[in-house]
């Protein structure tokens, strides 16, 4: 495929690369100089270019800017009938970026997490899922949503990636002060948590770890609120 990248930050740096070896020509934006020019130093398949050059090389354009800046940006493109748009903006809905790019269809909003170089990451996405499979499939899990309620829901949900971010590296630092290798510590916390999410349903998981250290630390934190101040928070964002 001709693939075109509007906004070229940490994400779709990311997905640029979770793709780049599957024989597409990737065009990136100049916008994010750092992360376009690495891509088009690094694979002789991306390049960079102006956004109406970007628009009128690519058959699909990811949408992968901040939703305040995208009325101003992909209002003075040009798009072309037969065009498709994927988005990655959580700020705006698929019909808002639908009506920015016509007579172009933005056809399917995702959102990559930072794993998707590498793939194996979870892809929560609404509208077309086959040209997200096409894309992305092979190396990640697809998870389509049925509406925009659903994907909102979604979007709100999916926070709770940095709060364990930041309790697994407190707990890391805690360990670090403790243990001669911190970085080890690290490495093994977070392959504690992932491989075992991985493999077992929430509840079952926390059933099976009750009676020890694990059971203490969990009924201590709910006793502080936990449980309270997360479904709080996502309620506030909803």
């Amino acid at each position: 495929m001709r693939i075109g990248v509007i906004g070229c930050g940490t994400i779709a740096r990311a997905a640029v690369e979770g793709i780049v070896h599957d024989g597409h020509e990737i065009t990136v934006s100049e916008r994010s100089t750092h992360h376009s020019a690495y891509l088009a130093e690094t694979y002789e398949n991306v390049r960079v270019a102006d956004n109406q050059s970007l628009v009128d090389a690519s058959d699909v354009i990811f949408l992968a800017l901040q939703a305040e800046a995208t009325p101003d940006v992909l209002g003075s493109l040009t798009f072309r009938e037969g065009q498709i748009a994927i988005t990655f903006m959580a700020g705006a809905s698929l019909e808002e970026a639908d009506a920015l790019v016509r007579p172009a269809r933005a056809t399917a909003i995702m959102m990559p997490f930072p794993g998707i170089a590498q793939g194996g990451t979870p892809i929560m996405m609404y509208g077309d899922t086959k040209i997200v499979a096409d894309l992305f499939g092979d190396r990640n899990s697809i998870f389509p949503v049925q509406n925009a309620e659903e994907m909102a829901a979604y979007l709100c949900a999916q926070a709770v990636l940095s709060p364990v971010a930041r309790m697994v590296s407190d707990a890391a630092d805690w360990l670090g002060e403790r243990v001669s290798d911190k970085e080890q510590g690290e490495a093994f916390l977070r392959m504690l948590i992932a491989s075992n999410l991985s493999a077992l349903a929430c509840e079952p998981l926390i059933q099976a770890l009750n009676g020890g250290y694990n059971q203490r630390l969990r009924l201590h934190m709910e006793a502080e609120g936990l449980s309270t101040a997360l479904k709080s928070g996502l309620s506030k964002m909803a």
